[in-house]
């Protein structure tokens, strides 16, 4: 159990960084035009508020997923997310400066909810119904996230790699969220082959579909 709690502890913390990136992007842009003794303040206080709001979300999100079903369909889900992810698209944030401290920390809070709704799922499919790996994971990895990101996001366009890892992570996710649907569980139960088989195929298949439309959209374009 000890091994099963460190696993999925070191899974809720690397889709919090995976998913995370553009956290401090939006905390620096909500925030930059404030004097400097303000800014400090929007940052601690909206991510003070951000990072409650996401604990709250992901423990509604543990509970949601035990309505049958839900967990095929957030693993079926959560599969999307990794294909994104990988494909070579540029999303532009548009993130309104806040005039004042109060607009910022609102902004920061909106923004995260609005950008976290794939890491809130995620981090419940990981957890397995364990409220207490949520709350360990998102308190080791919100400073990662806060004040590593820019690092994390120079490190995966320097390595792309990693951003083929990120995906498998999450797709190692999505496999056990549709392993431990209960409406199917008894399909995999006792069968490691279909049980381990599924992981495999869906951590491949999402990096080779990923890496497949990346090569087609390329010779598209040329």
């Amino acid at each position: 159990m000890e091994t099963e709690f460190l696993i999925s502890l070191l899974q809720i913390i690397a889709i919090d960084i995976l998913l995370g990136g553009d956290n401090a992007i939006v905390i620096a842009l909500a925030s930059r035009n404030l004097p400097e003794a303000q800014r400090n303040k929007a940052i601690f206080l909206g991510t003070g508020l951000a990072i409650v709001v996401r604990v709250v979300l992901t423990i509604v999100a543990v509970y949601l997923l035990n309505i049958p079903f839900l967990y095929l369909a957030g693993g079926i889900l959560l599969l999307i997310i990794a294909y994104k992810l990988i494909l070579e698209e540029d999303d532009e944030l548009d993130v309104k400066a806040g005039k004042n401290l109060s607009d910022a920390v609102k902004t920061i809070v909106f923004a995260d909810i609005a950008m976290g709704l794939d890491n809130v799922l995620a981090v419940a499919g990981a957890a397995h119904g364990n409220i207490v790996l949520v709350v360990i994971g998102l308190l080791v990895s919100v400073p990662i996230i806060i004040w590593g990101s820019k690092i994390i996001l120079h490190f995966m366009e320097r390595f792309p790699v990693l951003i083929y890892i990120g995906a498998g992570v999450l797709a190692f996710t999505s496999a056990g969220m549709i392993v431990e649907e209960r409406m199917i569980h008894s399909v995999f139960e006792g069968n490691d082959f279909l049980k381990y088989g599924l992981y495999v195929f869906l951590v491949v298949g999402v990096i080779l579909a990923g890496i497949l439309t990346n090569t087609f959209k390329k010779k598209r374009a040329n």
